[in-house]
């Protein structure tokens, strides 16, 4: 599947049990931070698992842009020879980020300290998604940026000449945003520091760690304070990717709402930081258990085993865990519609700028399909059907988003009637064994005639 080029319209439909083994890609946060930090410490560092999704091979192309060696060998592994903090080249070309919204937030923030202009553009729905939130904070540091009236790409950066430490507090809990922060510090002087009233994703602090950067992090009354030392020399890693938490979650939800299914997805990542999700099944019933725990890179792994759960729950999912599962709320959403009674989720106003707003390109598949839902702007409600009782019967709007052609996918191997999305052809920018692997499990899905 492409995320560029002509719609790729897919069904699918109600079928037996979903059973087996569901190995899915590397994590996809991880793999971009490899690539990044890799082309920005002096050495070579190699990376097993990376997921090769097309975000991730467009940050590997935007690194040798940058002037980092980096290829691909005949196992798997990938090699970044890397050309140290402040090290980066100016780009003979534009920087196409295609659909990834991380991907090119953390470039920005990569280049943000080094003298060099960069343009930074991609597809039409990451040139809808707003830079401000990025390019704002940079400025402090002395970077300078043009780009659209309304902050949106394409965009030219130019970095700072004479970079300034930073101290930050992030208005919106963003990984994002605090992770740009962190890599432009990397090459100011002095101490960076960032303050995020609310805990988001903590890959960025651990790999910085890792590659021999000197990072704190202390909880105070001001909220999670993180202090980054600039001008290191990064050490190069070795880096083993666990499995995507965001990308398991397909195969997860999928077996617990089809009849008889039981499902392993192994080396899962469950850093506290992104295992929101599965705490949230758990609280509603679902029968998902943690199977050989262990550690691996200084990341929380374990084989995660999902069966049936026909007795699920509708439940009030605390707004404090949003950012450790802001990825997952539409997947949940199609657990939640094949639930008793009602999910309440709250402060997610960070999924209306998205990949799309996936609140209201859920609410409006969820409704066609038969399901009430209730919403406003940062927060939405869905009502349960019960164990198969989804009608489905919808042809669903993707909005060039890869999770909400995967969640109504999913919907449709439990409704009633089968579920059409307009666009698979996004889900290769995290997922591109999906199809495959789906119907590997015996899940229904056909590909359809254009409309």
């Amino acid at each position: 599947m492409s995320s560029h080029g002509d719609p790729q319209p897919m069904t699918a439909r109600r079928g037996g049990a979903l059973n087996g083994v569901a190995e899915v890609p590397g994590d996809k946060s991880i793999s971009h931070r490899s690539l990044i930090l890799g082309a920005m410490a002096v050495g070579e560092t190699r990376v097993t698992g990376l997921l090769e999704g097309q975000d991730v091979l467009d940050t590997a192309a935007a690194m040798r842009a940058f002037g980092a060696e980096v290829t691909r060998e005949g196992d798997g592994t990938w090699s970044i020879h890397g050309v140290g903090v402040g090290g980066f080249a100016e780009p003979e070309d534009v920087i196409d980020c295609g659909n990834s919204g991380t991907g090119v937030r953390l470039l920005m923030g990569a280049m943000a300290t080094t003298p060099i202009s960069v343009t930074f553009t991609g597809d039409a729905s990451l040139r809808s998604r707003p830079m401000a939130r990025v390019t704002d904070p940079l400025s402090l540091f002395g970077t300078q940026s043009y780009g659209r009236a309304q902050g949106q790409l394409p965009m030219t950066l130019v970095g700072a000449a004479h970079p300034l430490p930073v101290r930050y507090t992030t208005p919106v809990p963003s990984a994002q945003v605090k992770s740009a922060v962190l890599l432009a510090g990397l090459n100011a002087p002095g101490q960076t520091v960032v303050i995020e009233a609310e805990a988001t994703r903590d890959h960025s602090e651990r790999m910085l760690a890792g590659f021999g950067a000197q990072i704190t992090t202390e909880v105070t009354e001001e909220g999670r304070v993180i202090t980054l030392t600039g001008q290191p020399e990064l050490k190069p890693q070795t880096i083993a990717v666990p499995r995507d938490p965001s990308s398991a979650a397909f195969p997860v939800c999928a077996a617990l709402i089809c009849e008889g299914s039981d499902v392993v997805v192994p080396n899962i990542g469950l850093n506290p930081t992104r295992a929101g999700l599965f705490e949230t099944l758990r609280e509603m019933g679902a029968d998902l258990t943690y199977e050989n725990p262990r550690e691996e890179g200084g990341e929380p792994v374990a084989d995660l085993r999902a069966r049936f759960s026909p007795d699920m729950k509708g439940i009030e999912v605390p707004p404090d865990r949003a950012a450790s599962m802001i990825d997952e709320y539409p997947i949940l959403s199609v657990v939640a519609a094949n639930a008793e009674g009602p999910t309440v989720m709250r402060g997610v106003k960070e999924l209306r700028v998205k990949e799309s707003d996936r609140i209201a390109a859920m609410a409006d598949g969820l409704r066609a399909a038969g399901v009430k839902v209730e919403d406003g702007p940062d927060w939405w409600i869905v009502h349960g059907r019960g164990p198969g009782g989804v009608k489905g019967g919808a042809k669903v709007a993707t909005h060039l988003d890869h999770r909400i052609a995967m969640s109504f996918l999913c919907a449709g191997f439990a409704s009633r009637e089968p579920i059409t999305v307009d666009d698979a052809g996004p889900i290769a920018t995290s997922f591109p064994i999906f199809e495959g692997l789906m119907r590997d499990l015996g899940a229904r899905l056909e590909r359809s005639n254009r409309a």
